[in-house]
């Protein structure tokens, strides 16, 4: 009897430990709210803030000066030469696709530097999910601000069989 007891409880602890292993837990998290309540996000707004500006400046000035070439063009066509006016529509043209080009490049760099600034910190948030997630034994951790997935354990991937499924070959 008394093996039996064992036996049975033995059972038991196994089952039990079975499926706390098979069980899932999933938790969410809204990132954009943690990432608001950063105070590194401050800092780095006010970077991007700060170059954004920068930019509009260095912009502002070339209108500036598009502008002021407009108007002395308008208002001394009528007495300009043919070689002088033209000379002067192409310097008005040139300046327009140098304040285009610069529009395209300030473009790039604020993304740039967006990506710069606010890197570190989505790093550091990803790391903190993932180091709680993992603590506390969640599966899988979805975001609520965007429906991303932030959190999950390694598993196997099987793209492969899914491909060899649908007939797909490595040379399609």
């Amino acid at each position: 009897m008394k093996y039996v007891v064992i036996a049975v409880l033995s059972l038991l602890t196994l089952t039990t430990t079975v499926q706390a292993q098979t069980k899932q837990k999933f938790g969410h998290i809204d990132s954009q709210a943690l990432l608001d309540a950063m105070p590194e996000r401050k800092v780095a707004d006010g970077k991007l803030e700060e170059f954004a500006a920068q930019l509009e400046k260095q912009l502002g000035a070339m209108s500036k000066e598009l502008e002021a070439k407009v108007q002395d063009y308008q208002a001394n066509e009528a007495t300009m030469s043919d070689i002088i006016a033209q000379t002067k529509a192409e310097e008005i043209q040139n300046l327009q696709q140098r304040i285009q080009a610069f529009q395209q490049n300030a473009q790039q760099s604020l993304a740039k530097k967006e990506q710069e600034v606010y890197q570190p910190i989505l790093d550091k948030a990803k790391g903190a999910i993932e180091k709680v997630s993992a603590s506390i034994g969640y599966s899988y951790v979805f975001d609520t601000s965007s429906g991303a997935l932030l959190f999950q354990p390694d598993g196997d991937d099987i793209i492969e069989l899914v491909k060899k499924e649908m007939g797909i070959t490595a040379a399609q």
